[in-house]
């Protein structure tokens, strides 16, 4: 259960103002279509997650767990610096929707929004450090729905209020716990 919830938690957080999160803002005041709009963030995150998860996996497989080990708390520690940098959306990001609907646009534009963001690359990087890539690409994807559904249907109302810095810094911190914890073994005793 800890790889679910802190994968939940950790992507919920650093999904907050994070460049999928503004894009579900402009795509819900463009086409005030929530639910094509939530199912194309769903079908998309499913999918990039689980090909993250599944390279999660292919990496434990495959890296002895020493490197594997400083590879992940790097990371962690990576994804931490990266999660305190402000993120902006392209406008092109939003274009696709003219040629396949809200649905349509959705899924492509999140899914490729999401190639190479920090919420994919935790999920690469908790899916290896908990050796259990299902429940990994489920929490992560419960995170970002977390995130992304009250953009969604609250839109930049919500936005104004919530105090970025303070939800960057505390997913920062996150991350960084997650790194330190690694490099240091902190969960050789208990078997991960």
């Amino acid at each position: 259960m800890e790889s679910l919830l802190v994968s939940t938690g950790v992507v919920a957080l650093a999904e907050i103002g994070d460049k999928t999160q503004l894009l579900a803002f402009i795509l819900a005041a463009r086409f005030k279509k929530p639910l094509p709009i939530i199912a194309g963030i769903l079908a998309a995150t499913i999918v990039n997650h689980g090909l993250a998860g599944a390279l999660g996996a292919w990496i434990t497989a495959t890296v002895s767990p020493e490197i594997l080990r400083w590879i992940l708390g790097v990371s962690f520690i990576g994804m931490a610096i990266w999660t305190l940098i402000p993120d902006k959306i392209e406008e092109e990001e939003t274009q696709v929707a003219k040629k396949f609907g809200v649905f349509g646009a959705t899924l492509v534009t999140f899914f490729l929004a999401e190639m190479g963001d920090k919420t994919q690359i935790a999920t690469v990087a908790m899916a290896a450090h908990y050796g259990s890539p299902l429940l990994v690409v489920a929490g992560t994807t419960l995170g970002m729905l977390l995130a992304d559904v009250p953009a969604v249907f609250v839109g930049d109302k919500l936005a104004s209020r919530i105090p970025m810095k303070l939800v960057h810094s505390i997913a920062a911190a996150i991350f960084a716990l997650l790194g330190i914890a690694t490099l240091f073994g902190a969960g050789a005793k208990f078997g991960f």
